[in-house]
């Protein structure tokens, strides 16, 4: 295995090259310790007239058993006059090293202009380092600084070699003199890297030339396997439920408070929520008016039960909030009232799990009669605008569909701006949603909200790097446990009419019960 080095320049002073020293890639090999043999010198052009030969050829063993070949040419001419020898040599070689003199800016310019072009066209992916030899006049100590305009007029600044490397792709290096440190540690050092680097590369070529070799001879007929048996995917269970049960517990933006008829705090909730499963708490918080419900019992219910206070000299006024205080509302119903925090967990859960509701009811209030009325009231809040209420039986009802997905539920609030308190805004569109249900169904929404973060106290929220139909997808998943992308943007008069028709059906078997 050998490795091939192209040296192209003059690192010698253009005005006393006839005394100049060894050059660089001859002192290197003189010094280096990895570098051992006899070095032999080959005119390539023979018939030349110049005094020095166009190309001087080096051999020597390098790391013990590696072959190594330097072809070191200090005349540029060659790319004139042989175009065919030095575009081989180019093409063949492992490691190629551009020097020149500091000193000598009008040969550095001339071969930027007329010979660095051609090397860019003939390189084939190999390294390439740039040495910069010499210290530049008129300097006591060598300057590296790229701002340095002292010497600019005669000399080869820093800047100029950075920018001729980044042309190359190649290792910019400034030897200021060829001793010991500048040859034999950085220069070499870098030189022996690209080394190793070539050597692991023709070793890897090498193994797969001979495995490529090996598999054409004796080529046996694939064996094929019997496929073994895919494991079942479970789908993970759903955390809907759970999560807005969580919200109920966690107090996180809390936008309504109940009170007892003597003022004192009872329980905490959010309207989002209340009004998903209740026209009595859409009618209560004025999202929808008593002529869009239409409904007599719904009036009534809503006048009997509840009352707002809007007075700000209220006793249990909450104090954490004062620019967007959580809305007060008075429970006028004394044993109502008693079981409010059973009535909101089970209103929290789904609106459906009647017989845990009666069962945590009866033990707060000995008296039968006074659970039953408790429960009439409970089904009166849910009940369905134009419907008989005819759940006479808990367990019956229970048993079927959750009252959570066919009445008012989250999806008529999905990108509408009913009790929203924060608007995204994407692709110059708003889009508004309400933090209680994205804290409770995101942890990021939760963290972000709940941080020391300028969005957690900005109702406007810029949303990039994702489209809107892809957020609204998004956003359809936490408010329904589900998502259909194509009836993200639109259908939403579908959907109210599939759930009318889901609400009919339901009535129809109330009255068969």
């Amino acid at each position: 295995m050998s490795i091939h080095i192209v040296a192209l320049g003059n690192e010698g002073d253009a005005f006393h090259q006839d005394n100049r020293p060894s050059g660089l890639i001859r002192t290197y090999l003189g010094r280096s310790p990895l570098v051992s043999g006899d070095e032999s010198s080959l005119l390539l052009n023979a018939t030349s007239t110049v005094a020095r030969p166009v190309f001087t050829e080096y051999q020597a063993s390098a790391f013990g058993n590696v072959k190594l070949v330097v072809h070191d040419c200090p005349v540029w001419d060659i790319f004139d006059s042989d175009w065919y020898t030095s575009r081989n040599l180019i093409g063949s070689a492992d490691i190629i090293v551009i020097k020149y003199n500091v000193n000598d800016k009008f040969s550095f310019h001339e071969v930027k202009d007329n010979y660095i072009p051609v090397i860019k066209r003939a390189l084939n992916s190999v390294p390439v380092i740039i040495a910069a030899v010499g210290t530049r006049q008129n300097e006591e100590l060598p300057c590296t600084c790229p701002l340095c305009t002292s010497d600019r007029g005669s000399c080869v600044s820093t800047t100029e070699g950075i920018q001729l490397a980044k042309e190359l792709g190649a290792t910019y290096l400034e030897l200021h003199s060829l001793d010991d440190f500048y040859i034999g540690k950085y220069f070499g050092g870098v030189l022996e890297y690209f080394m190793i680097q070539a050597l692991n590369q023709k070793t890897s070529e090498k193994m797969k030339k001979r495995k490529m070799s090996n598999s054409f001879h004796g080529v046996r007929p694939p064996q094929l396997e019997q496929p073994e048996k895919m494991p079942v995917l479970k789908a993970e269970a759903s955390h809907y439920n759970s999560d807005l049960n969580n919200l109920l517990f966690c107090c996180q933006c809390v936008d309504v408070v109940f009170y007892n008829p003597d003022l004192k705090e009872v329980a905490e909730a959010h309207k989002i929520v209340l009004c998903a499963v209740s026209h009595v708490f859409m009618l209560l918080f004025n999202v929808k008016s008593p002529a869009d419900i239409q409904d007599s019992s719904i009036i009534r219910t809503t006048q009997d039960l509840f009352a707002i206070n809007r007075d700000t000299a209220f006793p249990g006024a909450s104090q954490d909030s004062p620019g967007n205080p959580p809305l007060r509302v008075i429970v006028k119903d004394a044993l109502f009232c008693s079981c409010l925090s059973d009535i909101l967990r089970f209103i929290y859960s789904g609106a459906f799990q009647w017989e845990e509701l009666e069962e945590d009811i009866r033990k707060k209030l000995k008296d039968s009669g006074d659970v039953s009325n408790v429960i009439e009231k409970v089904k009166c809040i849910l009940k369905t605008p134009g419907k008989i209420n005819c759940l006479r039986n808990c367990k019956t009802y229970q048993a079927r569909k959750p009252l959570w997905f066919y009445n008012t539920s989250l999806k008529f609030f999905l990108n509408k701006p009913m009790l929203a308190d924060v608007v995204f805004e994407i692709q110059g569109t708003t889009v508004p949603a309400h933090r209680a249900i994205l804290v409770a169904r995101c942890e990021v929404m939760a963290a972000m909200f709940n941080g020391n973060y300028m969005e957690a106290k900005s109702v406007l929220i810029p949303v990039y790097g994702v489209s809107k139909e892809t957020f609204l997808s998004f956003l359809e998943y936490l408010y329904t446990d589900s998502c259909c992308p194509e009836r993200t943007s639109g259908g939403g008069a579908e959907r109210e009419r599939e759930r009318e028709r889901e609400g009919d059906t339901e009535s129809e078997a109330d009255s068969r019960l």
